[in-house]
């Protein structure tokens, strides 16, 4: 029992590899769709439901390799903006310490978690934020002084809060998390975040 994993993976592959040599199409997005629920199983928090896409996925994955048409990524964007849901109390900071800890985390929603565990942002893994943490990526853009750089300005507020919630509101096929979208931090959680790359006091802006 112990590879039958690796023989269920391989026999999909095999599968895949059939059908597309049998159609000079290559396979349909819905019997590679199918493939994959047949190929992976549920485990811990990362379950099945992962492997339906958005709308916005589905565009992006059609328009891979390829640049994607003007209006249709106006469309797309225009459309995650509206789904943003700015804080209810209109307060947009909480403590940027407990902020850091979240940019730290990289727990949550993988297969390993338990369900119920808490998510963590895991910033660091594509950004620069804290002068004091050296190991960090660069997938995405240094956040070092962010707040410093821009000022707290509503409009600034708004569009920061906006990224962090669904970042394809500014560019549609990107590979920022959704993180209020998706339902990975709560909206405290963001505001912590938030906190961390606004607050005066905060390390980023020292």
């Amino acid at each position: 029992m112990k590879n039958i994993k690796p023989f269920l993976l391989a026999t999909a592959s095999a599968i895949l590899l059939s059908a597309c040599a049998l159609s000079p199409d290559g396979p349909s997005d819905e019997s590679i769709t199918q493939l994959m629920k047949q190929s992976f199983a549920e485990r811990g928090a990362a379950k099945l439901d992962r492997l339906e896409q958005s709308e916005l996925q589905r565009v992006c994955s059609e328009y891979t390799g390829k640049e994607l048409p003007k209006a249709v990524k106006e469309k797309l964007e225009q459309a995650a903006l509206a789904s943003v849901k700015y804080p209810a109390d209109g307060k947009y900071l909480g403590d940027f310490s407990r902020g850091e800890r979240i940019a730290q985390s990289g727990v949550g929603m993988q297969f390993s978690d338990a369900p119920g565990t808490v998510a963590g942002g895991n910033c660091y893994a594509c950004h620069q934020i804290s002068k004091q943490e050296l190991a960090y990526g660069n997938i995405g853009p240094t956040l070092y002084n962010y707040g410093k750089l821009r000022g707290d300005s509503e409009a600034i507020l708004k569009y920061t809060w906006a990224r962090i919630y669904n970042a394809h509101a500014f560019n549609a096929c990107n590979s920022m998390p959704r993180f209020g979208a998706a339902g990975i931090l709560t909206e405290a959680q963001m505001k912590d975040v938030m906190a961390l790359l606004l607050d005066p006091k905060s390390p980023v802006n020292q």
